[in-house]
Parts: C-alpha cells; structure tokens; sequence
C-alpha cells in the first residue's frame, strides 16, 4: 500500500466523522482535527487515538514508579545502601531525560504512534530482563534507569494529541491525557505492596516474590504497546505516515527550530519545577511518610499514592483553564495563569516540609496539604502543555522534548542538591524544593509571541512570526489561522 493510499486513508479516517462525534457539536476543522475532546464518542478516531495514548502511558508511569512503594522488600534482597535508593532515583531521571530527548525527533520525523508503541515494547523487554537478573545495588539502580526511559512516551503523548486536536482543544487534550496517564504513579504505589503481599501469600520465596511482581509493568507495557501498534492511523492528513509528515523534513532543520528557540527553553525551565516537584515528591512520599510518620509499607503507599492521584483532575484543570482564559485573553491570559497557579503550588510545597519539620507533625493536615500541593503543581503542568503546541509547528516534537525533558532535569538537579547525602533533612530538602520552584517560574515574563504578547507587554506585530521562521509557506497560513482560535 503506497504512501498517498495511507494518507487519503487517513483524511477520510479523521476528516468523516461519524454521527456519534458528530451529535452535540462536535466536528473537526479544515484540517481533519477535532474542535472538542469528547472521551466517549468512541466511534471517533480521535477519542480512539487519545485512550490509546493515556492507557498507553499510564503503563510507563506504573513501570517507572513500581520500586519506591516496595523499597523496604528490595533492600535486603539487593543488599541496598541507604545511599542507593536516591542514586537509583537520579538514574531513573537522567534516563527520562535522555528518552524523551530522543523521543522528539522521533516523533518529528516517524510520527507518534510508531515511536510511543516500539518505545513501550522495549521497555518492556529491559524492564523484564533487569529484574530477572539484578542481584546487587547495582542492579537495582539499571532496573530504575531502564524503567525510567519508558517515561520518554510523554513526548509521544503530547506529540500526538497535538496533531490530532484543534487548538480550541488542545490544551485540555494534552492535559487530560497526561494526567490520567500520571495517576499510573499513583496506582504503582498502592497495587505494587498489594501485588508483593499477594504473590507471597501464594508461597514464592521473599527473594524472589519482588522479581515476580514486576511482570505486573512488564505485562502493561506490552499490552498497551501492541494496542497501539495497532492501531492504524498516526495524524490527520497523514502526517505521520511513513515519515511523520507531509513534506520531507531536514533532521537538523527540524531540531534547530526547537532548539533555537528561546520560548521552548523557557517553558523548559519552568516545567522542571512543575512536573520536576511531581516527580521529586512521588520519589520521596513514600519514604517520607514512612519514616516521619512512622507508617507500614502499605500504608506509606496509600498516603504518598494522594499526590499521583490528583492528576485524574488537577492536570485536566490545567488545560480547562488554560483553554478558557485563551478565549478571553488570548496567549497572555495562558502565560499569566501559569505563572499564578504554579507560584501557589510552589508555596504550598514550601508549606508540606515545615509542616513535616513539626515537633508533632499532623498525619492529616500533612496530606491535606500535600494534595492542595498536587493539585496546583499538577495544573501547572497542564498549564504548560497548553503553550507548547504553539511555540513551534514544524518542530512541535522537539519543543515538546524539551519542555518535559525540563521537568526531568529539574528532578535531577532538586535531588542532587536537596536530597542526596545528609547535608539537609527530607523536610528541608521538600521546602527547598518550593523555594526554587519560586524562582524558576518568574522567567515565563520573558516569553513573548509577536502577534499576542507576552504577560507585561500586548503585541508587537500583525503579521509576524509567532513560530521563529520555522514553518514553510503552507504552514505559515495554517498555523496563523491557528491563532485566530486563541481567543
């Protein structure tokens, strides 16, 4: 089957949408994209590619963060250090980073489907053998650094459903889809111990009921895999098909428009204290609350599992919110929503370690903090991803690379000098963390789009480039034709 079949396929596979999109208002746009995110228009190839994707990673989420609920079982079996567990930490990070570095590029030049599905298989497969063959702090830290290179789907997910949603909607796409995706945190840390307890119920040794336990990720990632290997179609219009594009694509041209783009630094900057406190806290919760508070296995999982949970409606939020004040406001009131929602979430971390650093420290109150905590830092990151599908169309998988590789850098660089060795309590390290989220969200007053503005200055041209010369003639009508959507 030749190239311009899949792709005429495609326009008819988007562009005709059948009468259950249909009813209630909702369509798609000239360019075969949906105006509106409707989850249970299941006949709809759009609602199709967007469960696929969030199923899809929230598998990489669950195989990412399947260790830190049953740390207290993998220490002895590995012999761990208390030195270790934040080295594996860090490993698991700097893999995130390094995937999802890769996975924009991919994305640009194979498309999104391809790359999320071979993606979730390989992890699978690396995931499966390390935990087959780890027997030392050594293994424990390849485990959570193969783990943690399944999380470079998040590239994919945002990749794809910001080709396949109009910009009326696609920030609550993008939101929805990674925050039902992140709750796989959440249910790593409660189904893990339970799956643990299970599978030595059933009479399998100690040293070996942890190896047999990870099959659980192992299983989802290739489900979800398969599943979207299946599934036929990339992007409307064809782009994506055998090449991930409608015109043929420089690898370095398509890289430079990313990189050399200083909005998608920023945001990548911003989002490594956003998401990059997400990741810190699903690392540290557990252990956190262990010792703290002085809680079973169980338990400690169940509390920390509180944070993960509230991307199910806090990142959604996000991208409600970012797409309503759009409407109003334009990309100035998603700039200024940002920055806000992202200093209150900042401030309430700030909050969680001095609660913690109590002399009687309130189990209660902390969790209710904690998840306020969740709830604004996980908006913010929804926040964020209703920005990036407009800082660059040509380079979109690139941009999307960068900005969530920030939140892997920010974890990485928040652990290094917070919570590794003994030089601060894992109180103080929480509070630092808020701190620096502080400072790091002021430079979003930098970014500016000439035809929009920025947050302290209105527009500065009617005709110029908000996409840093990066799109060609077509692109050019089609992405400003985009931007009459912003309000």
């Amino acid at each position: 089957m030749g190239k311009k079949k899949l792709a005429d396929e495609e326009i008819c596979c988007y562009g005709a949408i059948g009468a259950d999109y249909a009813e209630g208002g909702g369509g798609v746009d000239a360019q075969g994209r949906a105006t509106e995110l409707r989850p249970l228009a299941l006949s709809s190839p759009h609602t199709q590619a967007f469960h696929l994707a969030w199923l899809s990673l929230f598998a990489c989420f669950f195989a990412a963060f399947a260790a830190p609920p049953i740390l207290p079982a993998l220490r002895p079996a590995l012999v761990l250090a208390p030195t270790n567990a934040p080295a594996a930490a860090v490993g698991s990070l700097f893999a995130t980073l390094v995937g999802r570095l890769a996975m924009g590029p991919a994305c640009d030049l194979l498309g999104p489907r391809r790359a999320s599905g071979f993606a979730s298989l390989l992890a699978a497969l690396a995931v499966a053998a390390t935990a087959v063959t780890a027997s030392s702090p050594a293994g424990f830290v390849a485990l959570r650094f193969v783990a943690g290179l399944s999380l470079a789907n998040f590239v994919a997910n945002q990749h794809w459903m910001s080709g396949i949603f109009a910009p009326s909607a696609v920030g609550l796409a993008n939101a929805v889809a990674a925050g039902w995706a992140n709750v796989g945190s959440a249910a790593a840390q409660v189904v893990m111990p339970l799956a643990y307890e299970l599978v030595l119920r059933l009479g399998v040794p100690v040293t070996v009921a942890w190896r047999v336990t990870y099959l659980l990720p192992c299983a989802l990632l290739i489900t979800t895999g398969l599943a979207v290997l299946a599934f036929p179609y990339d992007l409307p219009r064809g782009a994506g098909v055998g090449g991930g594009a409608k015109t043929s694509k420089s690898f370095w041209k398509v890289v430079r428009g990313g990189v050399a783009n200083y909005r998608a630094w920023v945001l990548a900057l911003t989002y490594g204290y956003c998401y990059g406190v997400e990741l810190i806290m699903e690392n540290v919760a557990a252990d956190f609350f262990r010792k703290r508070f002085h809680l079973p296995m169980e338990a400690a999982g169940a509390a920390a599992a509180c944070f993960g949970a509230m991307n199910a409606v806090a990142r959604p939020a996000g991208g409600v919110a970012s797409d309503a004040v759009a409407r109003l406001f334009g990309m100035r009131g998603r700039l200024w929503v940002l920055w806000a929602v992202q200093t209150i979430g900042a401030a309430l971390c700030v909050l969680v370690g001095r609660m913690g650093a109590a002399e009687a420290p309130s189990l209660a109150a902390t969790v209710a903090v904690m998840v306020a905590c969740a709830a604004f830092v996980q908006a913010a990151s929804g926040l964020t991803f209703g920005i990036v599908p407009f800082v660059s169309k040509r380079s979109l998988g690139v941009v999307s690379g960068m900005t969530a590789s920030g939140g892997a850098v920010g974890a990485i660089v928040t652990n290094r000098l917070f919570f590794s060795g003994s030089r601060y309590t894992i109180e103080e390290a929480i509070s630092l963390t808020g701190a620096a989220s502080l400072v790091c969200t002021l430079p979003l007053a930098l970014v500016h789009f000439p035809r929009h503005g920025g947050m302290l200055c209105g527009p500065t041209t009617t005709a110029g480039d908000d996409y840093h010369d990066d799109v060609n003639d077509d692109d050019d009508a089609n992405d400003h034709g985009d931007y009459t959507l912003l309000k």
